[in-house]
């Protein structure tokens, strides 16, 4: 069952969110709620996979990543651990064996169609599970967390508002909420910002969303002109925000009546000035998850290592390699590694003309400016998702 996607899936929640709010009314402690939301996330792992088969899946990977973060937090903390070149080898080890159940989804439709073998794995929210268990596991490294207990850690990775499409948290900042005793009025906020955004979330999604769809998107979808292929950009841009904002609206919205604030995904991305700030707004948990850990990363390395002859340099090579890896993260097809290579461009010419604007002016200031820049970049972005939805290829 794919969360948020009808009315029954919001039945089954009411089993663990009428407890939920009583249990916070209450102002029972963190530890008691933890082990609520705990019974909550099993409860709803057990609706959204069924059959047996795909919760089967799901636990195969849960407990393979639990054992890559467990060994390599051992590993660490040991004697052994401090001699910093095995660490290193270790640790680009279990990198690898964290992505590699990701990786195995995502080439299998290429090697099922050579006969050659089927991934086993494939459940709804692979990519975010494995996000997270990336993310616990370079934060280990860098000495941010000292321990991961499996209950946390199983609560943190499967936790069900947030399990399919995000958005996605980190380890250190859910385990704060998860152990934090609220008080009934810290309680009663959560509950009031949690109901508005599911509110937001149906408004979205089953009203904006489903009339943009009816009587926008499918009445254009056979249409292959260059006018409707013109519209249906314009079209397709808003019900993906609509759609995606709205699924968002939910899991935040879910997430803090279970007393768990996790951090809002869209932030009125279409009012964007420029490109780096449509990413700071749009899909901000993954977009800012890509840029601590593959874009920061490569940067200060090649920095570090003088890959290149200047910080320029370095920085486009780094956003051709964010956004390389995000377009296939969304799929291998051609659509998504042009989409993905495209806004790499797109930051790339934004970052040189924003050096040029410094010495020669060549960008205004003032609201007429800033509503032409407004324009401009939505322009860009809509192309960008006319490319995203295939339909140029």
């Amino acid at each position: 069952m794919t969360p948020y996607e009808n009315f029954t899936f919001f039945i089954w929640m009411l089993v663990p969110l009428a407890p939920a709010v009583l249990l916070g009314f209450l102002g029972v402690s963190g530890r008691i709620r933890s082990l609520w939301l705990i019974f909550s996330t099993l409860f709803m792992v057990g609706v959204i996979y069924r059959p047996i088969a795909a919760l089967f899946q799901v636990t195969v990977f849960f407990l393979w990543a639990y054992l890559i973060v467990y060994f390599f937090l051992r590993l660490k903390q040991s004697e052994r651990g401090k001699q910093q070149e095995t660490l290193k080898r270790v640790y680009h080890f279990a990198l690898l064996a964290a992505i590699l159940p990701l990786a195995l989804v995502k080439l299998n439709p290429y090697v099922n169609a050579l006969g050659i073998w089927q991934s086993p794995l494939g459940f709804l929210g692979i990519s975010y599970v494995t996000f997270r268990t990336v993310g616990t596991v370079i934060e280990i490294r860098d000495g941010l967390i000292k321990d991961v207990k499996f209950i946390d850690f199983l609560s943190y990775v499967l936790f069900f508002p947030t399990l399919a499409s995000g958005p996605i948290d980190r380890y250190r900042r859910f385990l704060g909420d998860l152990e934090k005793k609220l008080t009934r009025k810290e309680y009663g906020e959560n509950l009031a910002e949690g109901i508005d955004h599911i509110f937001r979330g149906f408004l979205y999604k089953f009203v904006i969303a489903y009339l943009i769809n009816k009587y926008g998107l499918i009445r254009l979808s056979t249409d292959f002109t260059w006018t409707a292929t013109l519209q249906y950009m314009y079209v397709y841009s808003f019900y993906l925000f609509f759609d995606f904002a709205g699924y968002s609206a939910f899991a935040v919205g879910v997430s803090y009546i279970l007393g768990i604030q996790t951090p809002e995904n869209f932030n009125k991305p279409f009012i964007s000035k420029n490109i780096k700030d449509f990413w700071n707004r749009w899909h901000i948990s993954l977009s800012s998850w890509f840029r601590d850990y593959i874009y920061m990363r490569f940067v200060l390395d090649s920095a570090k290592k003088k890959r290149f002859k200047n910080k320029y340099t370095t920085a486009y090579v780094g956003n051709l390699l964010l956004f390389g890896i995000m377009g296939i993260w969304h799929g291998t097809e051609l659509h998504y590694i042009v989409y993905g290579l495209y806004h790499a461009l797109l930051m790339i010419g934004y970052d040189w003309l924003e050096r040029k604007n410094k010495t020669r002016n060549v960008w205004g200031k003032g609201w007429a400016w800033d509503s032409l820049a407004i324009v401009v970049t939505a322009h860009f972005v809509f192309f960008g998702f006319l490319i995203f939805s295939g339909r140029l290829f």
